[in-house]
């Protein structure tokens, strides 16, 4: 039996991913909308694969992979977001998934991804593939945000997504210095001057919702 835990905070979508994996025989599934009851979950059970969100309530679906991975360094993750695979991919696999999924990909492709990571494979879309072929063929200049450390790609996300100095503390349980030292990291980074210069990168980027 493929033992299957669904960490995604929207109900709606997690019932339809176990409605997607109800007729495979040999899968069982459980879910959370908690990324704090999904490392319990992970501590307390034995899983095949974590079926993750990358936006979750209260933590950020990159640091719950890099927290699971600490914990339970084998245990495979599929990525499953609304983000673009371009944006992505390529940074959520470096933090250790096994896979990364669009979540408007057609359901047998969530199947055959699940099955090819279990087997001990990896799972990336052609889109992905093709990129990654790109890159080795070409030295393509990177994209600004492709320069920053995964914590101040995090960061530049919550400016883009409207949120304060304070508000940004508070959800990564940091000091507003050390949130202001990150947006003096990411300015010089990617040779922007202001944070409304950020804000509207991220938007024009795809990094936000």
């Amino acid at each position: 039996m493929i033992r299957i835990l669904i960490v995604d905070d929207h109900a709606i979508v997690r019932r339809g991913l176990i409605q997607i994996l109800a007729d495979e025989q040999d899968i069982n599934v459980s879910e959370t909308a908690d990324p704090h009851e999904a490392v319990s979950l992970i501590r307390k059970r034995v899983w095949d694969l974590v079926v993750l969100d990358l936006d979750l309530p209260g933590k950020s679906g990159l640091d719950l992979l890099k927290e699971m991975k600490r914990e339970r360094p084998r245990l495979p993750v599929l990525i499953l977001s609304f983000y673009p695979q371009d944006q992505f991919a390529m940074r959520t696999l470096r933090a250790g998934a096994a896979g990364f999924m669009s979540k408007d990909a057609a359901p047998e492709e969530l199947v055959k991804a699940i099955r090819k990571i279990v087997r001990g494979g990896k799972y990336i879309s052609e889109q992905v593939a093709e990129s990654l072929v790109s890159d080795l063929n070409t030295k393509a200049k990177e994209t600004p945000h492709e320069v920053l450390s995964d914590r101040e790609f995090q960061i530049l996300r919550l400016f883009g997504a409207g949120k304060t100095v304070k508000d940004i503390a508070e959800q990564l349980s940091i000091s507003t210095p050390t949130v202001s030292t990150y947006r003096a990291r990411i300015l010089k980074k990617t040779g922007m001057k202001t944070t409304a210069e950020m804000v509207r990168y991220a938007i024009q980027s795809r990094l936000v919702p």
